[in-house]
């Protein structure tokens, strides 16, 4: 019996191809590079010149109660602060569980991706020196705030705020762009474009507790989709040049391992 035409060709078709995971071209990867060495730039000169980041926290600052209104919220820490964060969590353990199940291996690596960007702002996080608008002696607390990459004061209170981790959990879902991109752009741009604004949403939110910068959240995006962009990268290029390995032991014969 014949086999099907298809399983005669070196190239599946993109419908059958595009099942698993994928590589993007080229062109992508540097368009994005060169997107992200620009943001990161003008980032970088925003944090340094942090006037208006102070203005925007100033804003839900009561000067005369000394403290931010909002601090304590019951709307704000349920819906974005604990509802949406754990939507997110749970959206992406979901995918992740069924794309195990069915054997999905780019669901698979999706949802890992999920997790990735927050989990390096985490640990960003983690060794920041920087303390929160509440902690600072300009918003009624006892730490001192400074720039980014100066000089780290004896008073910098207790740290562990740049850049903002809740955010990280709405960016995470930009993610969801490599789950659609080959056959759907225009959805997998869509959904690229609304984790974004849910990251910034959930970010204000924070903002408007005290709890953030507005700059700590937009570094956040940034590297969140530096970090999936760069292992998404990775990933499908050691498995181009596994699977170069591999056809090349195929046709001299010898056996691979795997």
């Amino acid at each position: 019996m014949s086999l099907p035409s298809f399983l005669n060709k070196t190239e599946t078709p993109l419908g059958i191809k595009t099942k698993s995971i994928y590589l993007l071209p080229l062109r992508f990867y540097l368009m994005h590079f060169i997107l992200l060495a620009l943001s990161g730039l003008l980032l970088f000169w925003l944090s340094r010149h942090d006037a208006w980041d102070w203005a925007v926290s100033r804003y839900w600052f009561d000067s005369a109660q000394q403290r931010f209104p909002l601090q304590n919220n019951a709307w704000l820490d349920l819906l974005n602060h604990r509802l949406l964060k754990d939507a997110v969590i749970t959206g992406a353990v979901g995918l992740l569980l069924a794309g195990l199940a069915l054997r999905r291996s780019r669901w698979v690596f999706v949802a890992l991706l999920i997790g990735i960007g927050p989990l390096v702002v985490g640990v960003l996080k983690a060794t920041s020196a920087h303390s929160c608008p509440w902690d600072l002696v300009e918003f009624g607390g006892k730490a001192w705030a400074y720039p980014l990459l100066g000089s780290v004061p004896a008073d910098s209170g207790p740290g562990h705020c740049f850049p903002g981790g809740h955010a990280s959990s709405g960016f995470g879902l930009m993610a969801l762009l490599f789950l659609f991109w080959p056959e759907r752009k225009r959805l997998a741009w869509f959904l690229w474009s609304a984790a974004m604004l849910l990251g910034l949403l959930m970010g204000f939110g924070q903002v408007m507790r005290g709890a953030h910068f507005v700059s700590h959240n937009l570094w956040a995006g940034w590297w969140v989709w530096f970090s999936q962009l760069s292992v998404y990268a990775g990933v499908t290029w050691w498995m181009k040049m596994r699977k170069g390995t591999q056809n090349g032991n195929a046709k001299s014969g010898s056996v691979s391992l795997d």
